[in-house]
């Protein structure tokens, strides 16, 4: 099996994380296969909302550590991966169609940035979400930064990442990062009546309200997307992101300088 599988039930696709033995670890190889399947969605008229979702105990534990290891040794590959990762999760928030990111288990780092590009989130009430990159002296730098603060509010947003804070279930939805909320045993059912929702609604006028909402709601998206790689350059470069990255590795608290 490869990293990602695809599902049809009806007219809604499935988009599979199942790289499950990492903990749906997110690297290039599945950027690169998740890419694919989200075009193939986007462009397959009989498909008219997308489910994105993590096989195994998880949604995605994040960017794969072996990745971030080698940005930490070459910080000047930094623009070039995070170009990568950046397209695929905008191919979400770019198809005239909806598409819902079904969360279990956890939710962390680049995967919530996933999640957010998805138009709406449905989560069960033990999970956990947050970004912690400034735990490791990194910043959200493909999409976070820029798309949290647009769902849950600046002060809201600022509090979840300058302070690298994980949140469950119920308090992403009580605060408006998730759509719906479910005990972990009903989440399918839960994600389904939204969908049915979805359906019970014309595709294409679903699809070109969405993307009306999102040209009112982030007009300057494309500048501050390059302001996150600008910013994440900087701290790519630090002694701050050499000691995070090898305190991670050692699962032992970081002594950071400010430098």
């Amino acid at each position: 099996m490869g990293l990602v599988a695809t599902e049809d039930r009806g007219s809604v696709r499935h988009v599979v994380m199942t790289r499950a033995e990492k903990r749906n670890a997110i690297n290039g190889e599945m950027v690169l296969a998740l890419a694919d399947a989200f075009r193939e969605a986007a462009s397959d008229g009989s498909v008219h909302v997308v489910v994105v979702r993590g096989d195994g105990p998880m949604f995605s534990s994040g960017m794969d550590h072996g990745s971030l290891g080698a940005l930490a040794m070459e910080p000047e590959r930094l623009r070039e991966f995070r170009a990568g990762v950046l397209a695929t999760w905008n191919l979400l928030e770019e198809m005239a169609k909806p598409t819902i990111a079904q969360i279990h288990g956890a939710c962390l780092g680049g995967a919530m940035e996933l999640a957010l590009a998805c138009d709406l989130r449905v989560i069960a009430a033990d999970a956990l979400i947050g970004m912690p990159e400034t735990r490791i002296g990194l910043i959200p730098d493909v999409g976070g930064s820029s798309r949290l603060p647009q769902i849950v509010g600046l002060g809201r947003a600022k509090e979840l990442i300058m302070t690298g804070k994980l949140i469950g279930g119920e308090e992403a939805e009580r605060i408006g990062l998730a759509n719906r909320v479910a005990p972990a045993d009903q989440l399918e059912a839960a994600t389904q009546s939204l969908v049915d929702e979805l359906l019970a609604c014309a595709p294409v006028a679903v699809g070109l309200a969405k993307r009306v909402m999102d040209a009112s709601a982030r007009p300057a998206l494309s500048t501050t997307l390059e302001l996150e790689v600008a910013m994440q350059e900087r701290c790519a470069a630090t002694a701050d992101f050499a000691e995070g990255a090898s305190a991670f590795r050692e699962k032992r608290p970081p002594q950071f300088t400010g430098s």
